[in-house]
C-alpha cells in the first residue's frame, strides 16, 4: 500500500505541474480587451431580457385577451345550444304527441266505422 500513496502523490504533483504549465501558455487578454468584451457579453445578455420579458407579457396578454374571449363564446354557444335542444326536445315532443294522437284517432275512427259495418250486416241478415 505505500507504493500506491506514493504513486497518487506522484500523480497528484504531476496534474498540478501540467496545470501550472497549460495556464503559463494562455494568451491572457489585455485590460482594454477584457473590458470590451465583458461590456458586448452584459449588452447582448440584457437586451436578449428584454426581448424575452416583452415577448413574455406580448404573449400572456393575448393569452389572457385569447382565453376570455373563447370563454365568453362557449358561454353563449353553450347559452345558444341549451336553446336551441330545449326547442328542439319540445318540437319532438310535440310531433311525437301530435302523432299519436292522429293514431289513436286513426283507429278510433276505424273501429268506429267497422262496428258501423257490423251494425249493418248483422241488421241485413236479421231482415
Amino acid at each position: 500500500m505505500p507504493k500506491d500513496a506514493k504513486k497518487e502523490n506522484k500523480e497528484k504533483k504531476h496534474f498540478f505541474k501540467d496545470v501550472k504549465t497549460e495556464l503559463k501558455r494562455v494568451i491572457w487578454p489585455a485590460p482594454k480587451q477584457l473590458v470590451n468584451n465583458t461590456v458586448a457579453v452584459i449588452t447582448i445578455v440584457l437586451i436578449t431580457a428584454i426581448i424575452v420579458f416583452v415577448l413574455d407579457f406580448a404573449f400572456e396578454s393575448m393569452n389572457k385577451f385569447g382565453i376570455d374571449n373563447i370563454k365568453n363564446v362557449v358561454q353563449s354557444t353553450n347559452t345558444t345550444d341549451d336553446t336551441t335542444t330545449n326547442e328542439t326536445t319540445n318540437t319532438i315532443a310535440n310531433e311525437q304527441s301530435n302523432t299519436v294522437a292522429n293514431e289513436v284517432l286513426n283507429n278510433t275512427q276505424n273501429t268506429t266505422e267497422t262496428n258501423a259495418e257490423s251494425n249493418t250486416q248483422a241488421n241485413q241478415v236479421n231482415e
